[in-house]
């Protein structure tokens, strides 16, 4: 089964007496195919023809023009009608020349035009033209022109089985525009398979339908497998192009650069893609203002650009312009949409401020301040309210003292003079101050082309009024010697009308006095010494005494000052040393630093005399003086003096021989540091006495610590007696209490303690609390139970009766019943203990 149609057969657009075919017969030439199209016998202006394939005849072609103005080739070989043409019974044809125009080269396809009555329903299979050499059933292309005219139903192609030769065949089709949706659009007749449409098809509904054939005997059998068959809607130019926006809006500076970018409009097309259908193009067909151009627009993108730097938005800020889209690539026979595109022209500072006003004259009364005294205005074409607009003002000249300040009002742009430091009349009358404005933004312009700054000058009027008394200047300062006697007058302070200039009139009075040594004259302002002067008291600083003075008028206006007394110096004061207390360590040091001062001034001063004064030879003999600089001297001892406190008196003299004697309490110590060695009170004798070091205090604690640990065993023993009593021999009794110092010689003391005995013998010979005639040594010194009533610490050594602790290890003890309390041997024992402790200790 095959198409009965011609090749390249295009049909959509038959009038009713005639049944349209296009068929493109390909005669071989030397250049180019020729091309015979079937027409209507009448063709409409505007209206596609058909296509040649241009590409097949000449690749590189880049012109194309046709020999008959009423037919229009495009690129992608549509051949359109410019007018419309009715055809008469004989043949047309033209001719398409395609050239190259870089190489010269030209071909060209010659184009013939017929038309025919009918088609015959049934083909021949003896046509020439039509025979087909292969096999017939297999898929033919087909294709129709949407929103074709008809008639309907219109004839596509005639499909064919070579069965048909041996077989009844009935021809059947399936699918879309079939027995599916939009049904009923395709049927074939079931004898001759000829394929008709039976309504126009719109290709941006439906762009293709793939339906199946098949083709069956009466009694149904297949002999063929289903053939698919492909019918492609062409595209006809029916949709217009549209702009994605109704009214496009876009900003660009004034001032602008030539070529810059302003926006891009774009526009859509609901034709088939990649065709001339869809091929757009842009352009601008209107301008308001019209004149003058400045936008120009980009064909392909329709991107808008600037072809002029004069836009000026305080000129013209908004233009409107009218653009088009057309397809066909912009053909006139294209379809075409418009538009609207607003540009706004964005402001830039390229308009300077300047004032209304080039002078101004303004009034002020003295001694004002915080105050406006005048407002100016400036003009700016730039945009209101706007950093290019808003007013920026300055103060250039004539403010040198601070006395003014301008300030921009942000609602009307005016800048405010102010007063903000008081003026005086009697200083001067009139101030003439110049100001100049800018905008908060820069200048976009080049500083050379104009001034950057519009300027104004401003004179300042000072009004007089009448004032109260003035205490100019603040603080004024008077001299007088420390040593002035009382009731000496000296000048004091002044204050004056300022009008007059005179201090006639004027009152004074003191507010303040520290210590009370001066009076002040109510008519004059002089003072009077009250009481002596002293430069060296607490209250004064820098020699200066300060008191305050109030002045007023004879209306009650007052003024306020100070007056500083400064006390000229006297040589009264002989230097002193500061420092009385001097610690040497002698290991490590063999002289201390002595310094002097003088409460005078240094005029009164140094150099300063150092020289010892004692009338003893001892303090000459262990002490001598080096000078070290004007105001110290070196103290060295000498002779190798003991430790101990020493009182060294010296005396020092300022250059004009006024001296002071200082006692200095030296104190010699075995120290390393000064910190190390300190003296205090001795706790036995009350005497002065060196303070012990943190190795002797460590060591007596630990002595301390070892004492009470014998008071402990002899607790112990006691309650262990008790339990199991023992009889002491009767020789115990008359041991003796041996107390020694060992650090320094004296005397063996005896103490008889026949008076008591103990019962805190241990019961046992294991020694548990330690026995009776044990030795025991304690921070040097030795407590020993001796035998007889005389025996001494060395004879008990002699004859080898020196118990330890150890000693009382093994044999039994016996130990009469006790007599007295272990609280009546503590009593007795301790107090002398101490007072053999402090002789040894004082020793």
């Amino acid at each position: 089964m095959a198409a009965a149609r011609p090749s390249g057969f295009r049909s959509g657009a038959l009038c009713p007496q005639l049944l349209v075919t296009l068929a493109i017969l390909i005669i071989a030439s030397e250049a180019c195919k020729n091309v015979t199209l079937h027409v209507p016998s009448k063709l409409d202006a505007k209206k596609l023809v058909g296509r040649v394939n241009l590409k097949e005849c000449f690749k590189s072609a880049n012109l194309i023009h046709s020999s008959d103005p009423d037919f229009h080739i495009l690129e992608d070989g549509s051949v359109y009608t410019t007018n419309t043409i009715l055809l008469s019974l004989e043949k047309r044809s033209f001719t398409i020349l395609l050239s190259n125009t870089e190489n010269q080269e030209e071909k060209k396809i010659f184009v013939f035009l017929e038309h025919q009555t009918k088609v015959l329903k049934k083909r021949h299979t003896k046509e020439k033209v039509l025979r087909r050499a292969k096999r017939r059933w297999a898929p033919i292309p087909c294709s129709m022109l949407e929103n074709s005219l008809g008639p309907f139903p219109l004839f596509l192609q005639q499909v064919q089985s070579d069965t048909a030769q041996n077989y009844t065949i009935y021809y059947s089709i399936r699918g879309p525009g079939v027995d599916q949706e939009p049904r009923n659009l395709f049927y074939v007749e079931r004898d001759t398979g000829n394929l008709y449409c039976t309504r126009p098809v719109d290709r941006e509904q439906y762009e293709s339908f793939q339906l199946i054939a098949f083709a069956t005997t009466p009694d149904g059998y297949t002999p063929e497998l289903p053939l698919p068959l492909l019918i492609k809607i062409e595209d006809e130019n029916d949709n217009y192009p549209i702009f994605t926006e109704e009214t496009y809006t876009f900003t660009i500076l004034e001032n602008s650069r030539v070529g810059s970018t302003v926006g891009q409009v774009c526009a859509t097309d609901k034709d088939e893609p990649d065709t001339m259908h869809t091929r757009l193009k842009y352009s601008i067909i209107g301008q308001v203002p019209p004149s003058p151009t400045l936008f120009s627009m980009h064909p392909s993108t329709g991107v808008i650009t600037t072809t002029s730097s004069q836009l000026d938005r305080e000129l013209i800020d908004k233009y409107q312009l009218k653009i088009k889209v057309q397809d066909m690539d912009g053909q006139y026979f294209g379809l075409q949409t418009t538009s609207t595109c607003i540009i706004n022209i964005g402001d830039v500072n390229d308009h300077l401020p300047t004032f209304t006003r080039i002078s101004y004259v303004t009034s002020v009364k003295e001694n004002t301040v915080d105050v406006e005294i005048l407002r100016v205005t400036v003009e700016d074409k730039d945009l209101v309210n706007t950093a290019n607009w808003r007013a920026n003002y300055t103060i250039l000249k004539g403010n040198e003292n601070g006395n003014f300040k301008i300030v921009t009002d942000p609602k009307t742009n005016e800048g405010i003079l102010c007063v903000v430091k008081p003026l005086n009349y009697e200083e001067k009358q009139q101030v003439i101050v110049q100001i100049g404005v800018v905008n908060e933004a820069p200048f976009s312009r080049e500083a050379s082309s104009r001034s950057a700054m519009s300027t104004a000058t401003v004179t300042v009027n000072v009004e007089d009024e009448d004032e109260g008394p003035e205490c100019n200047p603040p603080i004024q300062t008077v001299r007088i010697k420390e040593n002035a006697a009382v009731g000496i007058t000296s000048n004091g302070y002044k204050a004056y009308d300022p009008e007059t200039r005179s201090s006639s009139g004027i009152r004074y009075k003191k507010l303040t006095d520290p210590t009370g040594w001066v009076t002040v004259d109510e008519n004059t302002g002089s003072i009077k010494v009250f009481r002596s002067l002293d430069r060296e008291a607490e209250t004064i600083r820098n020699g200066i005494y300060n008191i305050t003075i109030l002045a007023s008028d004879q209306k009650g206006r007052t003024c306020t000052g100070t007056l500083g007394i400064i006390l000229q110096d006297v040589n009264d004061n002989g230097p002193f040393i500061p420092k009385r207390q001097v610690t040497i360590c002698k290991p490590t040091m063999s002289s201390a630093e002595i310094v002097a001062v003088d409460p005078d001034e240094p005029i009164n001063g140094p150099p300063f005399d150092f020289s010892l004064e004692s009338s003893t030879s001892e303090v000459q003999r262990m002490w001598r003086l080096e000078k070290m600089n004007d105001t110290a001297t070196r103290l060295s001892y000498q002779n190798d003096p003991a430790f101990g406190k020493y009182v060294v008196p010296i005396t020092v003299r300022d250059r004009f021989g006024l001296s002071s004697v200082s006692s200095l309490d030296v104190t010699l110590c075995d120290c390393i540091t000064e910190n190390d060695c300190t003296f205090r009170a001795d706790p036995w004798t009350g005497g002065g006495g060196i303070q012990l070091g943190k190795w002797a205090i460590l060591a007596i604690l630990l002595g301390i610590a070892l004492l009470f640990c014998i008071l402990f065993t002899l607790v112990c023993g006691a309650s262990q007696t008790s339990k199991s009593p023992k009889v002491i021999p009767d020789d115990l009794a008359q041991q003796n209490l041996i107390v020694s110092n060992t650090e320094a010689p004296g005397d063996d003391k005896v103490y008889s303690v026949n008076g008591f005995t103990t019962q805190t013998v241990g019961a046992s010979a294991q020694g548990i609390c330690g026995t009776v005639g044990s030795g025991v040594n304690s921070g040097g010194q030795t407590i020993e139970m001796v035998k007889g009533g005389h025996q001494t610490l060395e004879s008990s050594q002699r004859a080898g009766h020196h118990h330890t602790l150890d000693s009382c290890r093994g044999g039994r003890v016996e130990v009469d019943n006790s007599r007295y309390t272990y609280s009546e041997w503590h009593s007795f024992t301790q107090p002398r203990l101490g007072e053999e402790s402090i002789r040894g200790h004082t020793g």
